[in-house]
């Protein structure tokens, strides 16, 4: 169904006081969706498997490439305690072996290194690349209520911030990991294999290391946490200001943005200032752990040198060895920084990516039968259906109604009486609590979306508009249309006039929102989208109720056309779009309290003909 919603809706009459923005304890209302048990291993998984002889490369390259680094100070050993030694009796081949094998090692572990950053950096940009299709395509694959409940700012933010997050694990705290967990499995075995003392010293160093390191890992999974949701808060009301600038222009919101930005901003500098701390604190005992272990093991080792249980160059190799296996230990600390950032966000996007849509398509689709008529309409049953919005209570009762292929219905009530969700039922955006509604005799439960979308089609009174040309906005419905079959719709619904006085015609580019062209104009461009969709059911949810008088006759000019032998539902405030329909609906509390032809409703006494003098007496005045 070609629909010109926007992932963040306007106002809901029909939502009761939760589905409106009050805080209900919802987890929509946090930042963090529930993430099922072993979700995101789950995703790591995915993301990895079909890339897992790529990954085994990058592995290997890594493992060769700390061979070669690590076979240094053996070759020093062997240097002191051999080649120097011959050098001294005129033999100078040890010595030039050892610069050979030396230059040899550099240059492999040099290329090796080369390999394995090119390598990992083709499988990281291709997560990723997979990671932000996944969340785009799902989010546009969520139901509309997790939509109108879960904010676009934090869906930007899963997609940016949290995806950057990752980003920066793959591209460098991976790396940094392995390199430390391979030093120390190369190390701790070369050096036991050097000296068995030392070797044993130099492991049993490990254990305050590795406290260290759970100390900071525990802390650190909190502080992170609380840093990507104060980023992603920032997010949402940096977006939300922006997209709503015009109220806060009119009703001078400016100082108070000013003000909740700021304590939100405060938020995240304390957040981000708590994990430097954290940082800071591993980083000090950490140098301080090392470097006690390398002074008593040199003097240790210099003393048995001076004895003479122990050969110098293994000493010297040793400290190397020592050196090269604390130094990571550092980088281990902002890899830790990476991981845990990282792990916030992946389990958010876990979360985001566990929603499972609300109105879900079907195991076994069918169908709809061919039309019974030269008319495009069909007939339209709501067959004991009843509705409660998730944190609120019924909207609508049992409801029963049957519409007629081709009749135009009008639907009008107070503010929270059931339109809307009767409405967004019939387009399937929910699905009813109880009861089914039926097209031409097929549940819509039983439709396929797409098989859906081409039958019922909505407009509703923001009629959005994409960044683009007036042509692509009016195609949407159709993709496929001719440049002929375009310009023939909107010269049906009357708007061609306007759109070649465009600079560039059916070739402008209407920009954000379709803010190039006036409202009245927007909704006619709507109309002609609606119209080259062809469907059999077309829904108008309050679409004159923003324009002036002289916008609302060329809509309700363009609504005659669009309606002509189609099953219209026409949503309505104004009263003066009821004068097209067949048949006009009144409801309240979810119930119809008054049914039949609009001149007979208002010739009697009930609640139409009261909402129609009003109506009267204010155009009056």
């Amino acid at each position: 169904m070609t629909t010109t919603t926007s992932a963040a809706p306007t106002t809901d009459d029909d939502l009761p006081g939760p589905e409106r923005g009050q805080d209900s304890g919802d987890p929509f209302d946090r930042d963090v969706l529930p993430t099922p048990p072993g979700a995101t291993a789950a995703l790591l998984r995915s993301l990895l498997a079909p890339r897992r002889a790529r990954v085994a490369l990058t592995v290997l390259l890594l493992l060769l490439q700390q061979a070669a680094a690590q076979t240094g100070p053996l070759l020093v050993a062997y240097a002191i305690d051999t080649a120097v030694p011959a050098v001294r009796r005129h033999d100078h081949g040890p010595l030039l072996a050892v610069a050979a094998g030396y230059a040899l090692c550099a240059l492999a572990s040099g290329g090796l290194q080369y390999a394995f950053i090119r390598a990992s950096a083709w499988v990281n940009q291709d997560v990723l690349l997979d990671l932000r299709g996944r969340i785009f395509r799902h989010a546009q694959a969520l139901s509309v209520d997790f939509h109108e409940r879960y904010t676009s700012g934090r869906l930007i933010s899963r997609s940016t911030t949290d995806v950057e997050a990752l980003r920066e694990l793959l591209d460098e705290g991976l790396q940094e990991l392995v390199t430390v967990v391979l030093s120390f499995v190369y190390i701790s075995a070369l050096l036991l294999w050097l000296d068995l003392g030392l070797g044993a010293v130099a492991v049993a160093s490990f254990v305050p290391l590795y406290l260290l390191v759970r100390r900071y890992q525990r802390r650190a999974q909190e502080v992170f946490a609380a840093r990507s949701t104060a980023i992603a808060a920032l997010i949402v009301k940096f977006v939300e200001t922006m997209n709503g600038i015009r109220p806060v222009r009119a009703f001078r919101r400016e100082a108070a943005n000013d003000a909740e930005f700021a304590t939100l901003n405060r938020h995240h500098e304390r957040s981000n200032g708590d994990s430097l701390l954290e940082m800071a604190r591993y980083v000090v005992g950490s140098r301080l752990v090392a470097n006690t272990a390398v002074a008593g093991i040199v003097l240790w080792g210099a003393y048995r040198v001076a004895s003479g249980t122990l050969a110098l160059g293994v000493l010297a190799a040793a400290v190397l060895y020592l050196r090269r296996l604390y130094d990571p230990i550092d980088r281990l600390g902002m890899f830790l920084n990476s991981y845990q950032s990282a792990a916030a966000s992946l389990e958010k996007i876990a979360g985001l990516l566990a929603q499972v849509p609300s109105v879900p398509e079907p195991a076994e689709s069918r169908e709809l039968p061919p039309l019974k008529s030269d008319f495009p309409g069909r007939e339209v049953v709501f067959d004991g259906v009843r509705f409660a919005y998730r944190t609120g209570g019924e909207v609508l009762p049992r409801f029963d109604l049957t519409l007629p292929a081709g009749q135009t219905v009008a639907v009008v009530g107070s503010t929270g009486a059931g339109k809307s969700t009767l409405a967004k039922l019939l387009a399937r955006f929910y699905d009813p609590t109880e009861g089914s509604v039926l097209l031409d005799g097929v549940d819509l439960r039983e439709l396929a979306l797409p098989e859906l979308r081409r039958g019922v089609v909505m407009v509703t009174q923001e009629a959005f508009l994409f960044s683009g040309t007036v042509a692509d906005n009016i195609a949407i419905g159709r993709p496929e249309a001719t440049r002929e079959e375009i310009e023939h719709a909107a010269k049906a619904i009357g708007a061609h006039e306007f759109i070649s006085a465009l600079p560039d015609g059916y070739d402008t580019d209407v920009r954000k929102r379709g803010g190039r062209i006036s409202a009245g104009q927007r909704q006619l461009v709507a109309f002609a989208r609606a119209l080259l969709a062809d469907p059999a059911v077309l829904i108008l949810d309050e679409a004159t109720s923003s324009l002036d008088v002289p916008g609302e006759r060329a809509v309700q000019r363009a609504m005659t056309t669009v309606l002509r032998g189609r099953t219209a539902v026409v949503i309505a405030h104004r009263l003066s779009t009821v004068e097209i329909a067949d048949r006009v609906l009144v409801m309240e509390h979810g119930r119809i309290v008054e049914d039949g032809r609009p001149d007979r409703l208002i010739a009697g006494s009930g609640r139409f003909s009261e909402l129609h003098k009003a109506w009267r007496d204010s155009l009056a005045q």
